[in-house]
């Protein structure tokens, strides 16, 4: 068991002990973020090296082949693995790191960057790989949670930010069937389709063991507080807490969710009295035809259990 102190100013305990031997495995996706920020990818590494630790780039060509070099890197003995993109290359590879000893530094070069900054990096990539690097020298990381699901074939998955399993998730499965127009006016389209459908469809939750049956047109659960880019969806997340918060709007028609989403990079929306929020350390959450998105990645469909996981991941901050 590695010592533990308080840190005020960071999220979450501090582990202040030697960090496991191995390279430095780094994954990136130079197509995150649109690719803007591919030209720093030398000066990250080379700042990711300044903590004195050979720096092994992985090869990936794809989401699949991301996740497995990962869980390759940690299973040969890598001694810290850093994610370069967006939410989508750190959620996978966070099915590598979780609940092992092996600390995680994520650098956000993404169009959304939620986990990272809501973990406390800083929201310039340089910067961010400089905390790494720090953190790296000084055999420094911090514990914060993960959200663990499993399905009913009992595939897991980990997630560090938030599950969508309503109108946002059926937004991004629409999405991904269409084949045009390209870029993000696809998902524009995408939203306008599912708004001319929108229709509340039953949840049956169990919270904690607590049964709740809801209509509803969108149901989020977070770890963190935010999704999509900053979008507060769950704004009293906390990821250090040891439970998920759930959020829940009911019966809303197109007019109102127009209407209330804007509010939600505020995270104001909460107030709305068709909005309710819980918090659980264990969801059981089941709908028909619904496909979850977790961290804006496609996942596990609906039913699904969903697990707060103390202390799962050690950050390099």
């Amino acid at each position: 068991m590695l010592p533990v102190t308080a840190d005020d100013h960071l999220p979450g305990p501090v582990d202040r002990a030697p960090l496991p031997g191995g390279p430095v495995a780094v994954l990136t996706n130079p197509t995150a973020g649109r690719g803007r920020y591919r030209a720093l990818l030398p000066r990250l590494l080379d700042g990711l090296a300044a903590a004195g630790r050979p720096v092994r780039l992985l090869p990936a060509s794809g989401p699949g082949e991301a996740e497995a070099a990962c869980r390759a890197a940690v299973a040969d003995g890598a001694g810290a693995l850093v994610a370069i993109g967006g939410d989508g290359t750190v959620h996978q590879a966070l099915q590598a790191v979780a609940g092992t000893d092996v600390p995680f530094g994520p650098i956000p070069a993404g169009t959304g960057n939620d986990f990272a900054l809501d973990t406390g990096f800083p929201a310039d990539p340089l910067a961010a790989a400089d905390v790494i690097a720090s953190a790296l020298r000084d055999g420094r990381r911090h514990t914060v949670d993960l959200a663990r699901m499993s399905g009913v074939d009992g595939t897991e998955r980990w997630y560090g930010a938030v599950l969508a399993a309503g109108f946002d998730a059926i937004v991004n499965e629409r999405a991904n069937r269409m084949r045009w127009p390209r870029g993000p006016r696809r998902y524009d389209l995408a939203i306008v389709v599912e708004l001319a459908r929108l229709r509340p469809r039953r949840y049956t939750m169990r919270l904690d063991g607590v049964p709740h049956e809801v209509d509803a047109v969108l149901v989020a659960v977070g770890n963190c507080p935010t999704y999509g880019g900053g979008m507060r969806i769950c704004p009293d997340a906390d990821p250090t807490d040891g439970l998920l918060d759930v959020v829940v709007a009911g019966r809303v028609d197109r007019r109102t969710l127009i209407r209330v989403k804007p509010r939600i990079y505020q995270g104001t929306h909460v107030s709305h009295p068709l909005v309710r929020s819980y918090r659980a350390r264990t969801v059981e959450l089941a709908a028909e035809g619904i496909t979850t998105y977790a961290d804006g990645e496609r996942s596990l469909g609906l039913p699904v259990t969903i697990s707060a996981v103390p202390g799962a991941v050690r950050l390099l901050r």
